[in-house]
């Protein structure tokens, strides 16, 4: 089974619940484990947020407003990509630690907390940043639509 769909969003706050509903909706109805509905539905929504907070830049001298969301379903694992254009960023493998009560800095940890491998980077020749990251899917026993 491969499932796969690709979303262009303005950056706006309004835009992250859409693309963890359609997420979460494509997942469940596939048969995902609601338990890696939802590690997958909180990473995508901290992508989407970080997208929609620091994606935005000038692109040809034009302001971006828009960022992408692609999802994958193949097989035994999914795979989603955030993507912006903004002035992009360093990321060390090692995100530094926030303090538990700090209302920023501590999402792209949580995707690596939450997701089994994580790939933060660009795309060569352009400026913003994609944060990509997948996880092995668990499928429920009445599965109508299991990876054989």
């Amino acid at each position: 089974m491969s499932i796969w769909w690709s979303l262009h969003l303005r950056r706006e706050a309004a835009s992250v619940p859409l693309a963890r509903r359609l997420l979460l909706g494509t997942m469940e109805t596939a048969g995902v484990d609601p338990d890696v509905c939802y590690d997958l539905s909180v990473a995508l929504t901290e992508a989407c947020a970080n997208a929609v907070e620091h994606g935005g830049g000038t692109v040809h001298g034009a302001s971006s407003e828009a960022y992408r969301v692609t999802a994958y379903l193949d097989g035994e694992k999914c795979r989603i990509e955030v993507t912006d254009s903004g002035p992009g960023f360093a990321f060390s493998a090692t995100p530094r630690p926030s303090r538990p009560d700090a209302e920023h800095g501590r999402g792209l940890g949580l995707i690596k907390e939450l997701a089994d491998h994580v790939h933060i980077g660009h795309k060569p020749g352009r400026t913003g940043t994609v944060v990509s990251f997948d996880k092995i899917l668990k499928w429920r026993d009445d599965s109508p639509l299991m990876a054989v």
